[in-house]
């Protein structure tokens, strides 16, 4: 038989730092979990062992703190995230059908020595699989060790057997103790003897054999006498040492080959484990998707659509699912009393159906993405009337740490199963996915509601998730025009300006090269030109912006580099980009994301308009491009300083509120208590350093950061910060307030109850921890100010739906309107009215609007 015993700690210990912090939506660590599994499966399957056994330390202290109080002393115990995962696992290993085994008084190394020496007793074959090295001791002709080590989710291990020991320590393995004995081990504090280290313990023991044979012949040995007087006066150490690092090969535990073999595993129990702690490839990997056919729901093709929409009407809620494909409604699944009921749009009363169910105000709508639905059904003049309930939205409020809200993960997220579909008919066969996740839908509602329910999030589906995806849905259908011919042209004069930036580089640099590889680039400037390397990487010297800004004054070329890159992105992704993204109407229909961003920010793609250029010259040029059609213009709002204003109200700093309501000017007033100057005396440098503290406190920016910004000294930087919370004391409490609330919650929220999850907010790791306390003290403010701007954008899309104007585009804290040139005065009162009364501030809500036949014109 051939037999694997694991070292639980070891082995897991080494995955949960050797992976990137994992969590699930409820915050639990898995890092460790996740590393082990792809270890112990690769294991699982390189070996193909017929008995498994995962050994485990206890927290109390064993044997070897009875022979040394000093016994590991120096080691930290076992952080929270990693502690919290080992009861997990072993739940999860038991259930897999394998034995786990602990013994107080020893620890796991003991009992892999145990079993070891059984396999050896019994003729059977032993692979011990560890990340500690102490274990190559126990490799014998029957014992072999596998050391593994878990990095970036890939599981490696170096095969050890008699000869590989050998090779490599130049001892036999039972030898290895003794080697230990004489060098120490710091990471077990165990001292050895000292002034010996490694290589001279390594020399002896392989020379003598043991520390025995060396004390019993100590005055034959023909070494230095200075080495003998350190063996002489470590004796006692010695011997000490020995017994701390040899493996115990008599443990008491139950010792019977039969009792290792593998159960059955427990499918339901380990796909409820790994459903909660989001390990959904590697539950495909062992075939154990929570995709598991529990039952039947039948499809079936609706005849009859006037007896239908009569039976459907007396219900509460609509269950659906559209089929769409370009815009186009090819299909709809509706489920009613656990049967799925479809028809497609080949049916001659297929649209009088869809909108007579639609337009029905008493029934609840619940679907899945709204905002491609309403686009689609705009198309076909149909409206949803009445109350809804988007999943997909919901989902996103409950776990906003997601990055998929596909049925299909929300179906594992849940725990959810999908049904069987039974067919009527063969023609129906396409339709099985749409019937399953319909279904699913029917599933999630519930459990959804109640969550939405339980975190107080009604009004923030309801009255703004949800109102807004209409918002969008109508942005994306207007679009934005674009004067293609002009930015084409500039195309072509950014072209030309690349090729003489070029020339001037290589007349710089004194020979030609591709300025797009980095390679090339870093011999240039640090090989050729002997610039100042900075960080290196696996391909070489780093050439990214970080390193080139700092080299600016090094050297000319640095300068054309800089303006190569810029004007090269220009080109590439904003002039060619865009001229792609220009529809047969003449417009760019950007899409807009709902369900991206954790703040609740909204984003934009295909292109995303959100992220073009405008802080240098060249990149302001692009919204030139974008222009109002004739007769019409654009009307362009934008909040000032709204963060801060948002600031304010959740701190209930005085002295921030009393200059917003004054109407005073913020960074100034920053400027005048941080340098202690009068408020006249502020120039425009103070002025423009106290924005980048009131920006930088609101982002969570320490002294270092600061420091780097405004090139200045770390001391003079906290110097800055700590007269700034002296004078905003408010938001000093408030600061520390929000991180003592996401200790406890393990959350953070909005105004208006958005939550962001914070799992590292107690980590043990200084990095992670300090990234959840920034988070903790910004996500509040974004958040809200996020849902501000979506308030508004609702409450002036309502106001316009009475006019000629549309809504056309939002990017970050500015709303643009393409208006007939008549109504422009009327479009920017609404603008104003409607975003500086979005909500109830202790601070106004201050808005400046301008109009202009561009962007540019507009945006003055």
């Amino acid at each position: 038989m051939k037999f694997l015993v694991v070292d639980g700690n070891s082995v897991l210990s080494r995955a949960f730092y050797g992976i990137r912090m994992l969590s699930n939506k409820k915050g639990q660590m898995t890092n460790g979990i996740y590393g082990f599994l792809i270890t112990f499966q690769k294991l699982l399957s390189e070996i193909s062992p017929q008995g498994v056994l995962v050994a485990f330390d206890l927290p109390d202290p064993t044997f070897r703190h009875k022979i040394y109080e000093g016994y590991k002393l120096a080691r930290k115990g076992m952080p929270d995230e990693l502690a919290s995962q080992l009861p997990i696992l072993k739940e999860l290993l038991n259930a897999m059908g394998y034995s786990t085994v602990s013994c107080a008084g020893f620890e796991a190394d003991d009992i892999l020595g145990t079993f070891a020496t059984y396999c050896e007793k019994n003729g059977f074959e032993c692979v011990l699989a560890t990340g500690d090295r102490d274990i190559l001791q126990l490799v014998s002709e029957k014992t072999t060790v596998r050391i593994t080590v878990t990095k970036f989710g890939k599981s490696e291990s170096i095969f050890y057997d008699l000869n590989k020991v050998k090779e490599e320590y130049g001892t036999l393995p039972q030898n290895l103790v003794d080697i230990k004995a004489l060098q120490g081990d710091i990471s077990d504090n165990i001292p050895g003897v000292k002034g010996i280290g490694q290589k001279i313990a390594k020399e002896l023991i392989s020379k003598f054999g043991s520390i025995e044979l060396i004390y019993s012949n100590i005055d034959k040995l023909e070494i230095k006498q200075s080495l003998k007087n350190k063996l002489i006066a470590g004796k006692e150490s010695a011997y000490m040492s020995y017994a701390l690092g040899k493996i115990e090969k008599n443990v008491p535990i139950q010792i019977n080959s039969s009792k290792y073999i593998p159960a059955p595993m427990n499918k339901e129990a380990v796909r409820k484990i790994m459903s909660e702690l989001e390990f959904f490839s590697l539950m495909e990997k062992m075939d154990l998707q929570s995709f598991e056919i529990e039952s039947s729901v039948e499809l079936k093709q609706i005849e009859n659509m006037d007896e239908f929409l009569k039976k459907i009407s007396s219900k509460k809620s609509l269950i659906f699912l559209a089929d769409i494909q370009d815009l186009k409604l090819k299909s709809i699944f509706i489920e009613y009393l656990n049967k799925v009921y479809f028809v497609n749009s080949n049916h001659e009363n297929f649209h009088y159906f869809v909108k007579s169910l639609m337009e029905l105000e008493t029934l609840e709508k619940v679907t899945y993405d709204l905002k491609m639905l309403q686009r689609s059904f705009s198309l076909l003049d149909i409206k949803i009337k009445g109350n809804q309930f988007d999943v997909m939205l919901a989902a996103y409020l409950l776990i906003p740490s997601e990055k998929d809200y596909s049925l299909s993960r929300l179906c594992k997220l849940y725990q959810l199963k999908a049904p069987k579909i039974t067919k009527l008919e063969a023609e129906l066969a396409e339709a099985e996915e749409k019937a399953k996740e319909v279904f699913i839908i029917s599933q999630l509602t519930p459990l959804l509601k109640n969550q939405i329910e339980n975190n107080h999030q009604r009004y923030l589906l309801n009255e703004i998730e949800q109102p807004l995806s209409e918002v969008l849905s109508s942005m994306e259908s207007v679009g934005f025009l674009v004067d293609k011919e002009k930015l084409e042209t500039y195309s072509h004069e950014l072209e030309s300006e690349l090729s003489t930036v070029e020339s001037c580089i290589y007349d710089l640099a004194g020979e030609t090269f591709n300025l797009n590889s980095p390679k090339q680039l870093s011999y240039i400037l640090f090989e050729k030109l002997g610039l100042p390397k900075g960080k290196k990487g696996r391909k070489g010297y780093s050439t990214d912006a970080q390193t080139l800004e700092s080299l600016r004054n090094h050297h000319e070329v640095v300068d054309g580099i800089l303006g190569y890159r810029m004007l090269s992105k220009l080109k590439s992704t904003y002039c060619e980009g865009m001229m792609k993204a220009i529809e047969p109407d003449g417009r760019i229909h950007s899409s807009f994301n709902q369900t991206e961003t954790r703040t609740g920010r909204i984003s934009s793609t295909e292109p995303n308009l959100q992220n073009i250029p405008i802080r240098t010259p060249r990149g302001k040029e692009f919204r030139k491009f974008f222009k109002a059609p004739e007769g019409c213009v654009l009307v362009d709002a934008d909040y000032s300083q709204i963060e801060l204003r948002v600031l304010a109200h959740v701190s209930q700093d005085e002295n921030m509120i009393k200059a917003f309501r004054n109407h005073e000017d913020i960074h100034s007033i920053t400027a005048s208590e941080i340098f202690s100057i009068p408020l006249k005396e502020v120039t425009s440098e103070m002025r423009s350093r106290a924005k980048t503290i009131n920006f930088g406190i609101l982002y969570g920016m320490g002294a270092f950061s600061l420091s780097q910004d405004l090139k200045m000294s770390c001391q003079e930087a906290q110097n800055y910060i700590d007269k700034y919370l002296s004078h905003y004391y408010g938001i000093n409490e408030y600061m520390n307030n929000v991180i003592q609330v996401a200790k406890t919650d393990g959350y953070v929220e909005t105004m208006f109850l958005r939550r962001r999850y914070l799992p590292e907010i107690n980590s043990s790791n200084y990095n992670l921890r300090a990234f959840g306390q920034r988070v903790a003290r910004n996500m509040p403010i974004q958040g809200t100010a996020a849902d501000i701007i979506k308030i508004a954008m609702i409450n002036v899309f309502r106001k316009l739906k009475e006019t000629k104007s549309k809504l056309i585009l939002q990017v970050h804290d500015e709303l643009i309107v393409e208006s007939p040139k008549e109504d422009a005065e009327k479009i920017k009162d609404i603008l104003k009215l409607e975003m500086e009364n979005a909500a109830p501030l202790l601070v106004p809500l201050e808005v400046n609007v301008s109009v202009g036949k561009t962007w540019f014109d507009a945006k003055g």
